[in-house]
């Protein structure tokens, strides 16, 4: 026999979480399907992880953090814990363990969940899976068997690896941050760069996450964007670490980083880069110096008192420009011993047999959900702003779903 809801939540991270919450707060019946564990996604993390937005962006409707730390950064196993206590609070039921394999129109109305424990009909769906998936591993070649091959996903920490150097592939958050990691245990490390930009840890007196909600940067919209498929460029690298980081790829030059440009192929123990090194890392920079004069043209603008910027907040060196480019490499006579891809993640969302997918196969919907017809995404990277996947705005676009719900 079917089961029967008003509301199918399918996940249980911060998304489908906040979704229980409006949907509860409103009376409206539901249940949420989770195919692993709450905050699965986030039990991937490494051993030190911590978030790298403060605290006080934890927005979630129910869940807003408290603590004694609104400036600090929730290592991996707090972060865990309060979405754990979250889907803990009263509200529609939890099913951990439950897969969820095809949505599609039901005959009579409403949708038609097929799960690994059968299925679920319901007038209304809310996807909340959210974009990062399956982690990615660009098709380049291949590597000798005696080389440990792993994603940022299954890294937990440098002594869980193979002695010998460490080839990182990807200049993202997480890239940035494994590196510096691996540093710091004495590892030699090669990067590959990637077109991610940076952003300092502190700007002129404050937490540059706390210029970013001045200067509406959370708000912008998918139409600023280029092209839908640049919500697919990595997010500026920074740390939570430590009380907070500036990553800089100028410095872990200078602390002994080798940077090398977008890996191209592998062949056994040879590896082939590209010669855009020097644009990456200039590219970086840019994106930071950018971000820097939007900061300074807000403060003129509305006359906020703010010191001049600390230059201890960033590091000023050009070191990754300073050694000759590597376009070849033997990985055996570099002693590089692991390859780590920190290359993101991929997203399929062609089970979900009503939606409307673009050309890069991201769902489309209306910011207003006039077109939803009872199908609603929630909690993906950049669907309406840059917000819509992140804490800090999760919380505002489910409750806009279930309000356009109880209408």
């Amino acid at each position: 026999m079917n089961r029967r809801t008003d509301v199918i939540v399918i996940g249980g991270g911060q998304a489908g979480l906040a979704a229980r919450a409006m949907l509860a707060q409103r009376g409206i019946d539901h249940v949420v399907l989770e195919k692993d564990s709450v905050a699965s996604k986030w039990r991937e993390r490494w051993d030190s992880f911590t978030l790298v937005t403060p605290n006080w962006t934890v927005k979630l409707p129910g869940a807003t953090y408290d603590g004694p730390e609104p400036d600090g950064f929730l290592p991996r196993d707090e972060l865990i814990a309060h979405l754990e206590r979250y889907a803990a609070l009263p509200g529609g039921e939890v099913l951990t363990g439950v897969s969820a394999t095809e949505v599609a129109s039901s005959p009579g109305g409403g949708f038609r969940v097929e799960t690994s424990q059968g299925p679920f009909e319901a007038r209304n769906v809310i996807v909340a899976t959210g974009t990062f998936q399956q982690p990615k591993r660009p098709e380049v070649g291949t590597l000798a068997p005696g080389i440990l091959e792993l994603h940022s996903s299954a890294y937990t920490n440098p002594t869980d690896l193979p002695p010998g150097s460490v080839l990182v592939i990807g200049s993202g958050q997480s890239g940035c941050q494994i590196t510096e990691e691996l540093l710091e245990f004495g590892r030699r490390v090669f990067l590959s760069t990637g077109r991610a930009g940076r952003v300092s840890r502190r700007y002129r007196g404050r937490d540059i996450f706390n210029w970013l909600e001045t200067i509406g940067y959370f708000e912008q919209p998918l139409a600023m964007l280029p092209s839908p498929a640049a919500r697919g460029n990595a997010n500026p690298h920074v740390s939570g670490k430590g009380g907070g980081r500036t990553l800089n790829l100028h410095r872990m030059a200078s602390q002994g980083v080798i940077l090398l440009g977008r890996v191209m192929g592998f062949d056994g123990t040879r590896a082939t880069f590209g010669d855009d090194r020097d644009a990456n890392v200039r590219g970086s920079d840019e994106f930071s110096e950018g971000l820097r004069a939007q900061i300074d043209e807000v403060i003129a603008a509305q006359g906020i008192d703010a010191p001049d910027n600390d230059p201890a907040d960033d590091y000023a060196g050009t070191d990754g420009f300073d050694k000759q480019e590597v376009r070849e490499m033997d990985l055996a006579a570099e002693g590089i011993s692991t390859v780590l891809w920190s290359a993101g993640y991929t997203y399929d969302f062609s089970w979900i047999k009503p939606a409307t997918l673009d050309d890069t196969g991201y769902p489309v919907q209306r910011a207003d959900y006039s077109d939803s017809s009872g199908l609603y995404f929630l909690g993906m990277h950049f669907l309406h702003w840059r917000k819509s996947g992140i804490f800090y705005g999760v919380g505002d676009e489910a409750s806009a779903i279930a309000d356009h719900i109880a209408r």
